[in-house]
């Protein structure tokens, strides 16, 4: 496990995705949860980003801490997720993270899938 600043991370964190983490550790009462933010492979454009709440940090996963909270990275994910940042809207069509990713050639309507 490596732990990173954010000037070091290669992937970043928006200021609203941190807000919205913090209020969510709050809310489940678990100051050990960080927010993992990973990829697989499927959706309509080939891979998908996933985020969940986890305790565990594997060898080889980076963390990057900020604002009082922390998001998690395996190796594999970030290959694909360089320079992007993960972010949180909330509005019409429902609330939910996602990240603007400079290395997506293409997206899904939702974002929620992309190709390299």
């Amino acid at each position: 496990m490596s732990e990173q600043d954010t000037q070091e991370f290669p992937l970043n964190m928006s200021e609203v995705a941190a807000t919205k983490i913090r209020t969510l550790l709050e809310e489940e009462g678990n100051d050990e949860l960080k927010l993992r933010v990973y990829v697989t492979g499927g959706g309509c454009s080939g891979f998908s980003y996933g985020f969940t709440f986890d305790e565990k940090v594997n060898d080889g996963d980076m963390v990057l801490n900020k604002d009082g909270v922390a998001m998690v990275v395996d190796p594999m994910s970030l290959g694909y997720l360089v320079g992007g940042t993960v972010d949180y809207t909330s509005g019409l069509e429902g609330s939910r993270f996602f990240i603007d990713n400079p290395n997506a050639t293409s997206t899904c309507g939702c974002g929620a899938s992309f190709s390299v």
